[in-house]
This record gives structure tokens, sequence and C-alpha cells, in this order.
């Protein structure tokens, strides 16, 4: 008798399976059973976003260039296991060609962002002109948990394009990922154990998202939403259940294995600016400021 490998979450650096000890089965391309993935709870949610923010005050004051180097180490570790990756979305219905193409732009997308983890500030931040005797400097700093619907249309590549923006910009995040096809989504979560990503800075569920996007959406320790679009009526859901705490919600609806789709917005739009004065001190006998 075959026995198929059961896909753990990933919540606070480790795998646990998950609390309501529920599971269901993820089919391949050729409606054979593949392997079992965990039916995540509302408990699970809970201990997830309690994990993110545990680990966000110390993953937000990271260096950018640490940051970066973390990102980069994702590529790295992601270059080396692609076959994996490939194998598993040709199960999963693609073909060699398409599967092939994904895992590549996944490896570039990582070294993409990790290119701009020690740049964002710089081109979002600014010194505004001010009448009077002060320096008035706009940064930007991270939102803080953000929870994340991966999209459902693709199995790797919209996962890493939604994730790896959030943390190189300082947030940390909990993640559904795809509900028919969480493999590659979980496989990812060794990569992130292994590339020195503190535990906490990215947690993942499976399961049915009907249940638990709205538990994730109203939870108030969670601070925005990255959003991909589903069945209108769960998305109108969220977003009214967001509203208690004044979630910001973006929902990106984007072909995410185009080569275009990426850049700064995706990080800018889960930042916020802190404007800060600061006194220019008079030497005495002096007009200049210092």
């Amino acid at each position: 008798m075959e026995i198929l490998k059961t896909y753990k979450l990933y919540i606070g650096g480790q795998f646990p399976r998950t609390e309501s000890g529920r599971s269901y089965v993820v089919y391949a391309k050729d409606g054979k059973p593949l392997a079992n993935a965990c039916l995540a709870s509302r408990k699970d949610i809970r201990n997830a976003v309690q994990s993110a923010r545990k680990a966000h005050a110390s993953w937000a004051a990271k260096s950018p260039f640490n940051r970066s180097q973390i990102a980069y180490r994702m590529a790295e570790m992601l270059e080396a296991r692609k076959a994996q990756f490939i194998e598993e979305l040709i199960v999963l219905g693609n073909s060699k060609a398409a599967a092939e193409k994904e895992v590549k732009l996944c490896i570039d997308r990582c070294v993409y962002y990790a290119g701009w983890a020690d740049k964002y500030q710089s081109i979002i931040g600014s010194v505004n002109p001010v009448a009077s005797s002060h320096f008035n400097f706009s940064m930007p700093e991270p939102m803080g948990v953000v929870g994340v619907l991966a999209c459902q249309r693709s199995a790797l590549i919209g996962f890493i394009s939604q994730v790896l923006p959030l943390i190189v910009g300082g947030n940390t995040v909990v993640v559904l990922a795809n509900s028919a096809q969480p493999i590659c989504a979980i496989s990812f979560s060794e990569i992130l154990a292994t590339s020195d990503v503190p535990a906490g800075v990215v947690n993942i569920l499976s399961g049915n998202i009907s249940e638990l996007l709205p538990v994730l959406a109203g939870h108030m320790d969670v601070n925005a939403m990255s959003l991909t679009p589903v069945d209108s009526q769960l998305m109108q859901k969220a977003q009214e259940l967001a509203i208690d705490n004044l979630k910001r919600i973006k929902i990106l609806d984007y072909d995410f294995n185009l080569a275009a789709v990426q850049g700064l917005r995706f990080i800018s739009e889960f930042q916020e600016i802190k404007t800060t004065w600061h006194p220019i001190e008079q030497i005495a006998g002096s007009s200049s400021g210092y």
C-alpha cells in the first residue's frame, strides 16, 4: 500500500501538524492522490499570527543589507533544489517547459527583491522643505504583520511574488497557500528554514480558504492584507472584516508569470511613512545651521 506524504504547516520556524488533526488529499493532474496536506484551523491562524508578531520587531530592526543577504540566500537554495520544484510543478499539471520557466523566474525574482532590500528606503524616503529651522525627514517603515492570500492560480510564482517584497520591506507574514496546490509553498518553507530567515518571519498554512481567510482578515493583530482574487462574496467578507482595525487591503490581480510583474510598488504598498522633525542648532555668532 502506498503511503502518501503529509505536508505539515510552517509556523514559528517549525513544522507542526494542525492542532485540529484534520487533513485533505492533494491530487495530481491525472486525478491520482499525490499527498496529504494539513487542513489548518482557527487556532493555527492564531498561532501563526502570534509567531509573526513576536518576530516582527527584530526582523524590522535588521539592517536592509542583512535582509538582502537572506533573500539572496533563498535564491541560492532554490537554485540548488530546482529539480525538485520542477518535478512538483509537472506533477501538478504544468508542462516541463512551463515548470522550468516558472522555477527560473522564481529564482530571478528572489534575486531581484534581494537587490531592492537596501535601496527602497532611499527612493521612497525624502528630505522635506520646511519654513522653520528644522530638518524634516520622511522615511518608510514596515506595517507589521501582513496576512497573505497566495495566488490560487499558480503553485509557486504567485507565492514568492507576494511574500518576497513584504519581507524584504521588514514585514512578517502569515500566508494561506494555494488551497488545491499547497505542496510547492510548503516545500519552499524548507528553504526558508535553512536560509537564515528568523523563526516567525514567514508562516505558511494550507487548508480551506473559505474557512481561513475570514479568520485571518478579522484578526486584530494583523495590520494589512495582500489578497489575490477568489470568490467575490468571500473577498467582500474579508474586506468587511478587515475594517474593524483599519487594515490596509491590496488586491493583486496579476499574472505573476509575467516578468514585468515586479517592482518597487510591491514593497512600498506595505510601508508606512514616518516623518521626523529635528531642530537645526545655531552656533553663536553664525547664521548657518548645522
